[in-house]
C-alpha cells in the first residue's frame, strides 16, 4: 500500500484521522508486525487493506493489482486471497452455528463447498489447526479461548488465502495458550507460504514472530525496519519508550533498567498536533518539531525513523 489514509467523518466538518499516509509492504512467507498503543490506528490499517473500510486516499496493491478502487463484483474473487483472524475469539464466531457451519460458510459463499469436497475440507482444516472431526458438531461456547481461535484460523484458511491479517490474535488468550497459537501460526506460514500482517501491542510477541516491524503512533508510521534493527538499533523516541516498558525476566535487573515514562495522554486524532505528532510527549521536541513534519528516510537498508533527532539505542541491552 502507498499513502494509505482513512478518515472517519464526525459531523460539523470534523474527521477522525485514524490513518494518515501509511506505506507498507509484505511478501509471501514474511511476517510484518504492526505495533503501537491503543488508538494508534493499527486495526484500521488492517481492515482498510482488506477493504472492510473504504480508504479515504492512497493505493492498495495485491499481487501486483491495485484494488483500492475496485467495486464489489471485481473485488469478490480477490477477497478469497485475503482473510482476517480477529482479536476476540468469543465475539468473532457465530454462537448459533456449529464449528462445521462456521468453517464451511466461506466455502459456500464463494461457491466452492462441493468443489473442495464439502465436509472433507472442513475435517482437513480442523486437523491442520490441531482439532479433530468430532469438534465439528460442537458450538463455540463448548470450547476454550484457544480452541475458538483455532476455529477462527481454520475459517480464515478455508479459501486458501495468500495474505492473513492477524488483528491481535493472541491478546485475549492466556499466556500459555498464546504460545500455542503463535507456534501454530508459524507452522502454517511455513507450510502454506502465507504472508502475515501481525497487529499487536505486545512487543514480546512481535519480536518472536515477525521478520519486519512497523511502529505506529496516532495514525502514522514512526519507525520501520527488520526485527533486529527496530529492537537493537531503536531510533525513534516513541519506540524507545515502548521497548523500555518490556518486562525483564531477571528480577535482579528490573530496578536497574532505565524506564522512559511518557508525559501526557495520546492527543486527539480529531485534532492531531502540527508537525511531529509525537512532539507533545517527546523529551527531544523543539520549535522545529512543531512546524516541520518528519519523514521516514531509509538511506541504508530498511531501517528508518520519522524523527528530526533520531538516535539509535540498543533497547535489548542489559544495563
Amino acid at each position: 500500500m502507498e499513502g494509505l489514509t482513512k478518515h472517519f467523518p464526525m459531523g460539523h466538518g470534523e474527521f477522525v484521522h485514524a490513518v494518515d499516509d501509511v506505506s507498507l509492504s509484505v511478501s509471501a512467507g514474511e511476517t510484518l508486525g504492526l505495533v503501537g498503543e491503543t488508538g494508534s490506528g493499527k486495526s484500521t490499517v488492517g481492515r482498510t487493506i482488506l477493504r472492510l473500510y473504504e480508504p479515504t486516499a492512497g493505493k492498495i496493491f495485491f499481487l501486483g493489482q491495485e484494488i483500492s478502487q475496485l467495486k464489489d463484483r471485481a473485488l469478490f474473487p480477490i477477497r478469497r486471497q485475503m482473510q482476517m483472524v480477529f482479536q476476540d475469539p468469543y465475539a468473532s464466531l457465530n454462537p448459533r452455528m456449529t464449528v462445521r457451519e462456521i468453517i464451511a460458510e466461506p466455502l459456500e459463499v464463494h461457491g466452492l463447498f462441493h468443489e473442495e469436497g464439502g465436509g472433507r475440507r472442513v475435517d482437513e482444516l480442523l486437523e491442520i489447526v490441531g482439532l479433530n472431526s468430532e469438534h465439528a458438531k460442537r458450538y463455540p461456547h463448548e470450547f476454550s479461548g484457544g480452541q475458538r481461535q483455532r476455529v477462527g484460523i481454520a475459517r480464515a484458511l478455508a479459501l486458501r488465502p495468500r495474505l492473513l491479517v492477524l488483528d491481535e490474535p493472541v491478546s485475549a488468550l492466556d499466556v500459555s495458550i498464546q504460545a500455542q497459537i503463535v507456534n501454530l501460526l508459524e507452522q502454517l506460514q511455513d507450510e502454506f507460504n502465507l504472508a502475515y500482517l501481525f497487529i499487536a501491542h505486545d512487543l514480546a510477541v512481535i519480536r518472536h514472530i515477525c521478520d519486519r516491524v512497523a511502529v505506529m503512533y496516532l495514525g502514522q508510521i514512526v519507525e520501520t525496519g527488520t526485527r533486529d534493527e527496530v529492537y537493537r538499533e531503536t531510533a525513534h523516541p516513541y519506540t524507545q519508550a515502548l521497548l523500555s516498558a518490556v518486562p525483564i525476566p531477571e528480577p535482579e535487573l528490573r530496578d536497574e533498567r532505565a524506564r522512559i515514562v511518557l508525559q501526557g495522554d495520546l492527543p486527539s486524532p480529531i485534532h492531531p498536533p502540527s508537525g511531529c505528532r509525537f512532539r507533545t510527549r517527546c523529551w527531544k521536541a523543539d520549535e522545529r518539531c512543531a512546524v516541520e513534519e518528519p519523514r521516514i528516510v531509509t538511506p541504508l537498508g530498511t531501517h528508518g525513523a520519522a524523527c528530526h533527532y533520531a538516535e539509535s539505542r540498543d533497547m535489548l541491552a542489559r544495563p
